[in-house]
């Protein structure tokens, strides 16, 4: 039986709606475009006859007239949109295209959300015939449109597409041909068996707790207590992800034993297992498979961390392309209604690489290599216009930056499958170090295959800047070249701007500052949070040194948002190694009032490096006062007197008591908002406590280490507890379909079926719900491969791929329920 293979997978799912597809124009939402460039699928769709791929978001009349392919003639009379959102969120973007494109006669649209999780989801109009309510309203909405623009129907629409001529032999149709289907493989896989959800669609945007006391962020599931939960108020992210998982196993062919550990996690199992006895009964040609499902809240110390990841710190530096699509409402669209969730802001996994850097300024000038020639004439002949009588100088720059948008055009995600070479799935085991030489020997390789001689010196270790810049050149040198070799490319480019300053030294700052951490909460809790609170206040230098034009700030130095980091760090640190049955948290309330002192003194004197959550409406008068000390330090002038001698006293005193009386009231409002904080961060320190897993621990735990260079992260003393066969605390099995037949059947005639153990399956798919750690990953790796089983798959998966700064954003950020 073949392998699973994520890639292939969605290869497949692509091909099998080729028919759809050829001779039309596709259309993909900003999560469809970053799942099929980690895919690699647009070769395949120039295969199958698409004429051209656009952005539905921008969708413009100038998409009819581009072709891939020549030899299509003429007006494209197809329109084909796959969308990885809600239709109803997705809706005036469909109608906005059609609307530009109005010689289209047939549009087919695929959602990658099923039907059922379109009726499920609360904040979803459509009902159970959801595909089709929204067939008729967007025919609708559409006819509407064109009334408004001073059409009557479609009148235009001249000839018949061949899907309608072939329909019964009915007259010809004049309306819009309208059909919607469900194609769940919309994700976004790192190597053939690890995989994320894209950023910008609805199931990774979905809250995965309610706003109560037990959530940490509207992007992570609730704190696990093991309380049965009363099923009332399920979180749609909960509903929408069982429904992918149901799916993808269903398109991967796998038949799941299904084991949850968490809250969020148990909801989901049980969905899962109501729709495969709806769906899967009698279908016995699948491969078993065992699905471990994970909240992510039982372990935030692993994200939050700074570990020895060459991908982690990829993805830390680079930076990131803007989200595509808006999260704000249309200015048609009504006001949101009361208990409507709140749509978590993810981070897009297409990363920006200056292409720009490995060309010289000189080159940019002159156009002096081929590949400058060509991008620079390609990009201004988009901008012709305004090259025309202008000096040449100014001509000159106008042609440079057209060419520096032309290489930003070659920036976007890695993919998983470059050129037949899967170098993202190489790289996910990888340590920092042996990732950047790694990347060194495959340049190197690819410089040999093209036949270009290097003069390394006989330098075996890594190489410098400008020599990689160098390379990179001369594998450049033309258009060919470098399409062929993007990938090698990508990676070298992405590798040296990770491993620059001041991003390396950053990286290395915290985790210097993790491990000092990690080592004191083994000492007691007077000497854990004197050190959160150096933290703390040593942040507050970078201002200074900043402001001092003649001291150079340190790279190392760590600002206020990363000691408020280090701050959730410490707590959680705090949480395991000082548990507490008292509701106030792990540190005595003098320790804990030190730290708010500290967090109070920052902000007030450095107002705008705090514009964050949790401070929000206050940063704009904290500046403001901060402003008026500034200029009240400052001599008064002279000639400021006038003869206005009698009302001076009054007019001042008055001035002071409303000064006083509003500066009492904004250090309240402060000190009320840090009270705010402290309250999340003791919450944090309760995952322990609050959880039978966390509180009993593994059995193995002895063997993982608690220095900060051998500790391991939940998921691989899970993988090797399970492995091993000992009892999880916590861990629910949920029945399959076949086992709850011979349950409630042949059982009764004692043909009972054994509770199937995790470790006993061949296909092993562990899924983190709220997203999943580079780290973690490499650890699950090495979790499987100290087994011993080699005829072992694991495929692991997550909500989405984080950082330490998408887990601060999750948890105080944009994203943070603070």
């Amino acid at each position: 039986m073949a392998s699973a293979d994520l890639i292939r997978s969605c290869i497949d799912s692509i091909r099998q709606i080729s028919d759809q597809l050829a001779d039309s124009i596709l259309y993909l939402d900003a999560g469809c475009l970053e799942a099929f460039h980690f895919i690699g699928a647009f070769p395949v769709l120039l295969e199958l006859g698409v004429h051209a791929v656009c952005s539905l978001e921008n969708a413009s009349p100038l998409d009819m007239t581009t072709s891939w392919n020549s030899m299509f003639v003429g007006p494209t009379r197809k329109v084909v949109i796959i969308t990885s959102r809600l239709l109803s969120d997705a809706h005036r973007y469909i109608l906005r295209c059609l609307g530009t494109n109005r010689t289209v006669l047939r549009c087919i649209i695929f959602t990658s959300i099923s039907e059922i999780a379109h009726s499920a989801y609360i904040d979803s109009p459509l009902g159970p015939d959801a595909f089709n309510e929204y067939e008729s309203l967007l025919i609708q909405d559409y006819e509407e449109l064109l009334k408004k623009s001073g059409k009557r129907g479609l009148h235009f629409h001249q000839e018949r597409e061949a899907e309608a001529s072939e329909n019964d032999g009915k007259q010809e149709s004049k309306k819009l041909l309208v059909s919607v289907h469900h194609f769940p493989m919309i994700l976004c896989p790192l190597s053939p068996r690890v995989f994320v959800l894209p950023s910008e669609g609805t199931v990774a945007e979905a809250c995965l707790s309610n706003d109560s006391d037990d959530s940490v962020s509207p992007g992570l599931p609730s704190i696990s207590t093991g309380l049965p939960s009363d099923g009332e108020d399920v979180p749609p992210g909960a509903t929408l992800t069982a429904n992918f998982l149901y799916h993808l196993a269903a398109k991967m062919d796998l038949k799941m034993e299904i084991f949850s550990l968490g809250d969020t996690s148990r909801l989901i199992g049980k969905m899962l297992m109501d729709m495969s006895s709806l769906y899967d009964v009698g279908r016995r040609n699948k491969r078993s498979a065992g699905l471990l499902l994970i909240d992510r809240t039982l372990d935030l110390l692993t994200p939050c961390c700074h570990g020895d990841s060459f991908l982690d710190r990829l993805f830390c530096s680079l930076p990131r392309r803007e989200r595509i699509s808006s999260s704000l409402p249309a200015k048609s669209s009504p006001a949101p209604k009361l208990g409507t969730h709140i749509k978590v802001q993810r981070a897009p996994l297409d990363i920006r690489i200056p292409f720009g850097t490995i060309f010289s300024t000189d080159e940019h000038a002159t156009n002096s290599t081929q590949l400058s020639e060509g991008i620079g004439a390609f990009i201004s002949g988009w901008n012709a216009g305004a090259i025309v009588n202008e000096s040449s100088d100014h001509a000159d720059k106008i042609i440079t930056s057209a060419l520096d948008n032309g290489y930003s055009l070659l920036s976007g995600s890695f993919q998983s499958n470059c050129a037949g070479a899967n170098y993202l799935e190489t790289l996910l085991d990888r340590r920092a170090k042996d990732g950047a030489i790694l990347i060194k020997k495959w340049l190197l390789e690819t410089l040999q295959h093209e036949n270009i001689n290097v003069n390394l010196k006989g330098r075996p270790g890594l190489l410098s800047a400008s020599e990689i810049h160098a390379m990179l050149k001369r594998l450049a040198q033309n258009q060919m070249s470098l399409i062929q070799n993007k990938g090698i490319i990508q990676l070298v480019l992405a590798a040296v701007l990770a491993l620059s300053e001041p991003h390396n030294s950053h990286w290395d700052a915290f985790v210097n500052a993790e491990k000092i951490l990690s080592i004191t909460s083994l000492d007691t809790s007077q000497s854990l949070s004197s050190q959160i609170r150096d933290f703390i206040n040593t942040s507050t230098s970078v201002r200074s040194n900043e402001q001092d034009r003649r001291v150079r700030p340190s790279q190392n130095l760590l600002s206020f948002q990363d000691a408020l980091l280090l701050s959730m760090i410490g707590y959680i640190l705090a949480g395991e190694s000082f548990p507490t049955s008292a509701s106030s948290g792990p540190f005595s309330w003098e320790e804990e009032h030190s730290l708010k002192e500290a967090i109070v003194d920052a902000v007030t004197e450095n107002p705008s490096s705090a514009k964050l959550q949790f401070l929000h409406g206050l940063c704009n008068e904290l500046e403001a006062k901060l402003n008026e000390q500034e200029d009240s330090a400052k001599p008064p002038k002279v000639d400021a007197f006038d003869d206005q001698w009698g009302s001076w006293d009054d007019e001042e005193a008055d001035d002071q008591n409303e000064q006083a009386y509003g500066d009492m009231q904004l250090k309240l409002e402060l000190r009320d908002r840090v009270d705010q904080l402290f309250k999340f961060f003791n919450k944090l320190s309760s995952l322990k406590r609050r959880n039978l897993t966390l509180r009993e621990g593994l059995v193995a735990s002895s063997k993982y280490g608690s220095d900060a260079d051998t500790r391991k992260g939940l998921l691989y003393k899970l993988l090797t507890t399970l492995l091993a066969k000992y009892d999880v605390p916590g861990l629910e099995y949920h029945s399959s379909a076949v086992g709850r037949f011979l349950k409630s059947g042949f059982g009764r005639f004692g043909l009972g079926q054994a509770k199937p153990s995790f470790g006993d399956q061949s296909v092993l798919l562990v899924f983190v719900v709220g997203g999943i750690n580079n780290l973690e990953i490499r650890e699950a790796m090495e979790a499987v491969a100290e087994y011993g089983r080699p005829d072992i798959e694991l495929i692991v998966g997550g909500t989405t791929l984080l950082t330490p700064s998408d887990m601060f954003d999750l948890l105080l950020g944009s994203s943070s329920y603070i």
